[in-house]
């Protein structure tokens, strides 16, 4: 499984405010990504005209860091990405080249090392498959990769193109990330999910042409994914605001 990944944790300069951006900023690699307030787009999967052309883009993800395997073909493996906000929420959209998606061009086949990787429990793998994750930091605290604690301080959920929380296996959407071992994260990402304070939505985009598309759009309610300060929530009156971001893009073949 090649996943990738912006490189490592990092400030992400978050300058959400009303004239404001959200600066993605990360680790040792510093790349810094606004987010200036825009439309609402409708999370569903489409990347309708004119949708996304306020907001700004992004690219991978061949200077990202592999995990695996570097991806040198942009047919194998490329996405462009658009982040903005519209005062209320977060939104990210992806949109991927791959190859092969699994589960759809191929057989829904199962690691070894975990024959319940699709099970929608703490013991499934909610990134086995063609998935993005995004692992937020809005504190601005994290101290190691992965660290992320499983509430609005820091977290780290997944979008997977052929099973979801809401959806089952089959249709693609948001599913509870990391720390899994955390029954508390997995429960308030789980009451995230059921009352769409955040929202993903996942879906192949061209048919059987090729190479082969999908499309992820993603949404982040500031209240209560964003906690920039014990109990305290992001808003515009904050102004900017740095916090830590890392995307993750994952490819099965």
């Amino acid at each position: 499984m090649g996943r990738m990944s912006v490189p490592a944790w990092g400030a992400m300069a978050a300058a959400l405010g009303a004239a404001g951006c959200v600066a993605l900023l990360a680790g040792e690699f510093p790349k810094t990504l606004n987010a200036f307030p825009g439309s609402t787009p409708k999370i569903d999967g489409v990347l309708s005209k004119g949708e996304w052309d306020d907001a700004t883009t992004f690219t991978g993800v061949s200077e990202w860091i592999p995990q695996f395997s570097p991806t040198y073909d942009d047919n194998d493996l490329s996405l462009r990405g658009w982040v903005k906000h519209d005062g209320k929420r977060l939104y990210f959209a992806f949109e991927i080249r791959d190859d092969v998606l699994y589960g759809i061009d191929t057989e829904r086949w199962l690691p070894t090392e975990n024959p319940k990787a699709h099970e929608l429990t703490r013991e499934g793998f909610p990134w086995f498959g063609d998935e993005m994750e995004i692992l937020m930091d809005p504190a601005n605290k994290w101290t190691a990769n992965e660290g992320a604690k499983g509430d609005g301080s820091s977290w780290q959920m997944v979008a997977n193109l052929t099973k979801s929380r809401l959806g089952g296996v089959g249709k693609g959407g948001i599913l509870e990330g990391e720390p899994r071992r955390s029954e508390a994260a997995w429960n308030t990402y789980q009451k995230w999910i059921e009352t769409r304070a955040m929202e993903a939505v996942a879906r192949v985009a061209d048919g059987k042409s090729k190479p082969r598309r999908y499309v992820i759009e993603w949404a982040v309610n500031f209240d209560p994914c964003l906690e920039v300060e014990p109990g305290k929530f992001y808003s515009t009156a904050l102004g900017d605001r740095a916090m830590g971001l890392n995307i993750a893009l994952g490819d099965l073949d």
